[in-house]
């Protein structure tokens, strides 16, 4: 009998969009986790399939509860939808338990995921750890070294590579190559360390934030200094769930890695823009990726 992943293998037609795969907690108030990545891939002309880790309670202002999935069902998603779906790329997200990590890597390490962004959801953003030290190791010796590109954020980066946490200023962009440098070291083929989370960059106390927030991607071609336009808004939530899931879509669809992540970074940009008014929620609100603020009137049905 031949599987649907044997088929879809077997057959040079292909008949519909891309498809992608996040590997992701569930975000009950739908602005991060997989209902971001389901947005990102859709708006960019990806299908998306989806396999669960966690259900949280959340909103835009709290995480009340986390309840992970057992490790055999995240196994038994992952399969099924390999063995009907010819996935160009996967995006994992959080993974919420030693036991997911294991699994996610045994596929990885069988080859089973390719184009694999490793989206490292480690820290809240309070700075909260959000897994056990064995979890983090699983990370570093099991699954990094079968990414093509890592995504963590600045406290997550300082966690991978090992490093304190020291006092960061915006725009150190030495700091951040360097930590960069020492992520790959695990294996993954590209590191994009994220500036956003550098102090001074998202806090509303009134402090002066810069203009243009940098990321830095480690690769084959050494260091890469990547700038944009900061957007002065409280809705954030999802940023990074939003671009790493964004640079597996454009994977998907052929793009090299450089490319991938400049045109996710301008998705992102431009999601943030269009959010940048709403008020949806009493915290930090969800993004704009379909675009909706410059067409808010229903959609046409007829």
């Amino acid at each position: 009998m031949t599987t649907g992943r044997q088929a879809a293998t077997d057959s040079d037609r292909r008949s519909g969009p891309p498809v992608a795969m996040t590997i992701a907690g569930s975000d009950s108030g739908a602005g991060a986790g997989l209902q971001a990545d389901l947005k990102a891939m859709s708006a960019l002309g990806v299908f998306a399939t989806t396999v669960v880790t966690a259900v949280t309670a959340q909103n835009t202002s709290t995480v009340s509860a986390v309840h992970p999935v057992p490790p055999e069902i995240v196994d038994a998603q992952i399969t099924a939808v390999l063995d009907d779906f010819a996935v160009g790329a996967v995006k994992t997200g959080m993974l919420a338990t030693e036991a997911i990590v294991e699994v996610v890597a045994a596929h990885a390490a069988a080859g089973n995921l390719i184009n694999l962004v490793v989206d490292p959801v480690l820290v809240a953003s309070t700075g909260r750890l959000l897994l056990e030290s064995r979890a983090i190791d699983a990370y570093r010796s099991r699954l990094l070294p079968h990414a093509l590109i890592v995504t963590p954020n600045l406290y997550e980066a300082h966690i991978l590579a090992g490093a304190a946490l020291d006092d960061a200023t915006p725009g150190d962009i030495a700091l951040m190559g360097a930590l960069a440098e020492r992520i790959g070291e695990h294996g993954p083929t590209w590191v994009l360390v994220k500036g956003g989370h550098l102090p001074g960059v998202h806090e509303q106390d009134g402090s002066t934030a810069p203009d243009q927030v940098a990321d830095v991607l480690w690769g084959p071609d050494g260091l890469t200094i990547l700038e944009g336009s900061r957007v002065e808004t409280a809705n954030n939530h999802g940023t990074g769930c939003s671009l790493a899931s964004a640079t597996a879509a454009l994977l998907a669809w052929g793009l090299a890695v450089p490319e991938a992540v400049a045109g996710a970074k301008k998705f992102v940009n431009r999601a943030l823009v269009g959010a940048a008014g709403w008020h949806l929620g009493a915290g930090h609100g969800p993004l704009d990726p379909f675009g909706w603020s410059t067409h808010p009137a229903p959609p046409r049905t007829d």
